[in-house]
Parts: structure tokens; sequence; C-alpha cells
């Protein structure tokens, strides 16, 4: 079992910055491949950026260059760094874990979810 907890959330302007971190507990193996989904009112949840164990990183489209996301291992914990918000990335943001070597982009793929954190970017 893994349990992640997400921080970080909050209102910012567009064009501000704000910082998600996801706190994971229980079996690391279960955790090699971490991801941010997020998900917009009447919209599908869909994938921000995942990170595997060994620090390769992936990024749809919509957030690259303006979106960071990292992991510290020995804390467990992996972060989205987020600049140059803007309104369209307003959603919850949730964070999920999956054992194994492959990213998916696919939500159902992922084992272990967290509660959600809001982002709200005003323009």
């Amino acid at each position: 079992q893994v349990q992640l907890v997400e921080s970080g959330g909050g209102l910012v302007q567009a064009g501000g910055s704000l910082r998600l971190s996801c706190a994971a507990s229980g079996r690391t193996s279960s955790s090699a491949v971490m991801a941010w989904f997020r998900q917009a009112p009447g919209k599908e949840r869909e994938i921000v950026a995942g990170i595997r164990w060994s620090d390769t990183t992936y990024y749809a489209d919509s957030v690259k260059g303006r979106f960071t996301i990292s992991r510290d291992n020995a804390k467990n914990t992996v972060y989205l760094q987020m600049n140059s918000l803007k309104p369209e990335d307003t959603a919850v943001y949730y964070c999920a874990a999956r054992g194994g070597i492959y990213y998916s982009t696919t939500p159902s793929a992922y084992d272990y979810w967290g509660q959600g954190t809001q982002v709200t970017v005003s323009s």
C-alpha cells in the first residue's frame, strides 16, 4: 500500500508561481513512477507530468517550459514547480503512483492517488 498526501495548492494571479508537494509513504517499489494529473470542472483528468525513480521525466505539451517535476527519493516526495501560471491551469491537481518502470498518460494505469489540491489562477 502507498499513501499520497499533497500540499501546496492555492490561489494565484496569472503569471505567478506555485509549488505542489506529494509525500508518499508505504512500499516504495509501488511508487517507482509518480505523476501529477489535473482535472478541471467538466473535463477529464489529464496528465501534467511524470517522473521515474531514475529521474527521467515526461511533460504534457501544455505545460512544457513552465512546469518542472522533481523528486527527492530520500524523502519519497515529488514536487511540481509551476511557473507562468495561466487561468487555464485552474484545476484540482492529483498526485498518482504506480510500480514498474513505464509512464502512462492514462489515469487508470495508476494504483494510488492523493486526495487532490485545488489550484486556482485568476486573470
